[in-house]
């Protein structure tokens, strides 16, 4: 079972609490009708597929209701650390280096 700590409440509670939402920190585009169909196709669908640590959109849906992120290891399945929504990528070398 794996174990998530929602950033806004500050609880840590079982995965079931929670859903998964994608890839976190994927910009929409300005002017999305501007784009081209193999444009539009890109944004929606294609995604980095990283073995390791993976930057993650999760809903605490039992909770507060709220989208935070989170850094994932797609390995170990370990997640690294949570953060709000809005909140600039953490540094995963620091992490990486605190949680030997």
């Amino acid at each position: 079972m794996l174990l998530i700590h929602c950033p806004y409440c500050g609880e840590t509670l079982p995965e079931a609490e929670f859903a998964y939402a994608g890839e976190a920190h994927v910009a929409r585009p300005e002017a999305p009708a501007s784009q081209t169909d193999e444009e539009w196709e890109s944004y929606l669908f294609i995604r980095t597929n990283v073995r390791g640590p993976h930057y993650e959109r999760w809903r605490h849906v039992h909770g507060c209701g709220r989208f935070f992120n989170a850094v994932r290891d797609t390995v170990s399945d370990r997640f690294h650390t949570t953060y709000k929504a809005g909140d600039p990528r953490p540094d995963l070398s620091a992490l990486l280096e605190e949680q030997k």
